[in-house]
């Protein structure tokens, strides 16, 4: 039983995905997760119909008390986020040792992300646009001189979205410390601009990152409710809150067919499709068109396959003309599944990568400075080759894999009762959606295990 690890990707690439091959019984593994999300479909369909809602509702612990600091600790990340940018584009062009790519790949699209989705919605005080917008509105007295337009709805984030996904998979180079900073650099400063234009409402419709952290807010099972902090199970914020406008239905979508295609593109099935030999990868120059193109496909063929499995679910129950709330109910529904796959996927890079950060950000300039006071410290990978800490990984990714799954069924089947009437009409109206998350799963364990050609 051992683990092979490949890190050609981190000195490339985004945060190094988990790269390893599993010499584990994989088959075991992949089949127990799937019985336990089919015998959850099953369940649901024998147990009361309040079973269901009565899992998620939260525990009330105190009031929400306190003055709101948000602005200043938003001011604060932002000076930040100009300090690493400085780093970025001054500092030193290794991508293992610039603060900049270990801060965005590691801390932030591994670990903060991942503490939104699960704990409580930190971006509420880390937004990086609300301080700067708020002191500029300040000093100038002047509030936004134009409305968001209506009618581009979503539009922006979820191009923007896209367009995040592919510099992170297809860019020849998206952790050089010096593109990166530049990528930042411009990003921060056009919609701080357009915010202090178009106001508040840019940040919740245009602005990809808060629009994805605001969507990950809805699992943590700390939030506020009725004026006080509250704990409940992932999802019961969700089903708190009036149902999400279609574009925001769709960008939950688009946030599963990334992550997914995220762990499909280096394995040596996509390699195959693109006629490479993965032993001889000519470089991720040689992959961008068919990686961009890979990935529009996945979001076109998930959201065409969401939507089939919605509107047969609908048919089987016998509702009709009801295919757009339907959407809107269940696609967040799909978020826990988001969730769990984001966890997998990065979790052995974080383990390392999270090293070389801290060793990054105790010497930003690679100048021999201890900031942090870690004396002689050095980076080890020797946890990646031993039988127990491989075999831990890898139930923690499998368990969050099939977690989600779990968590997303329960979810949607409470969502049902929301739209039909009855029981027996929810259940049959979640068969075919339940059919394709079941089938995910498989899909899913398989990313995990699947050997990766880079």
């Amino acid at each position: 039983m051992a683990a092979l690890l490949s890190w050609a990707g981190q000195a490339q690439a985004h945060a190094g995905d988990q790269g390893f091959v599993l010499l584990l019984p994989t088959d075991f593994y992949i089949w127990s997760g799937v019985a336990s999300v089919a015998l959850t479909v099953i369940l649901l369909g024998v147990l009361p119909d309040r079973a269901g809602a009565a899992l998620f509702r939260p525990l009330h612990l105190w009031r929400w008390q306190g003055r709101d600091a948000r602005h200043w600790i938003s001011g604060t990340v932002a000076l930040s986020l100009v300090v690493l940018v400085g780093v970025g584009l001054y500092g030193s062009r290794d991508p293992l040792v610039n603060p900049l790519p270990l801060v965005v790949w590691t801390l932030w699209w591994v670990m903060l992300v991942t503490l939104q989705g699960l704990v409580m919605d930190h971006w509420r005080w880390t937004n990086p646009f609300t301080g700067p917008a708020a002191l500029m509105t300040y000093l100038t007295g002047e509030r936004a001189p134009l409305r968001y337009p209506r009618g581009l709805g979503y539009g922006p984030g979820m191009v923007g979205f896209v367009a995040f996904a592919g510099f992170l998979l297809a860019d020849v180079a998206p952790a050089d410390p010096a593109r990166l900073a530049v990528v930042i650099g411009l990003y921060w400063l056009i919609n701080l601009a357009a915010l202090c234009l178009f106001g508040p409402r840019w940040l919740l419709r245009a602005e990809c990152v808060t629009i994805l952290m605001r969507m990950f807010a809805r699992m943590a099972v700390l939030g506020r409710h009725r004026g006080s902090l509250a704990l409940g199970l992932p999802g019961w914020q969700l089903l708190a809150r009036r149902p999400m406008p279609m574009g925001g239905a769709i960008f939950a979508l688009l946030m599963l067919a990334v992550g997914s295609f995220d762990g499909l593109n280096e394995t040596f099935l996509w390699l195959g499709i693109l006629g490479l030999n993965p032993l001889e990868f000519p470089g991720r120059s040689a992959v961008v068109g068919p990686t961009l193109v890979g990935l529009c496909l996945s979001v076109v063929i998930l959201l065409l396959i969401f939507a089939a499995s919605t509107w047969a679910g609908l048919f089987m129950a016998g509702v009709r003309g009801r295919l757009a709330l339907a959407v809107r109910l269940f696609a967040p529904a799909i978020l826990p599944i988001a969730l769990g796959y984001h966890i997998a996927h990065y979790l052995t890079s974080f383990l390392v990568d999270g090293q070389y950060a801290l060793a990054a950000l105790s010497d930003p300039f690679n100048s021999g400075a201890d900031l942090l006071g870690l004396g002689q410290y050095s980076v080890t990978t020797g946890f990646l080759f031993q039988p127990g800490p491989v075999k831990a990984i890898w139930l923690t990714q499998a368990g969050a894999v099939v977690i989600g799954h779990v968590i997303a069924i329960i979810l949607a089947h409470v969502l049902a009762l929301r739209l039909v009437q009855g029981g027996r009409g929810a259940v049959l109206s979640q068969l075919p959606l339940a059919v394709f998350m079941v089938a995910y799963t498989f899909f899913g364990l398989w990313l995990l295990a699947a050997p990766r050609g880079f």
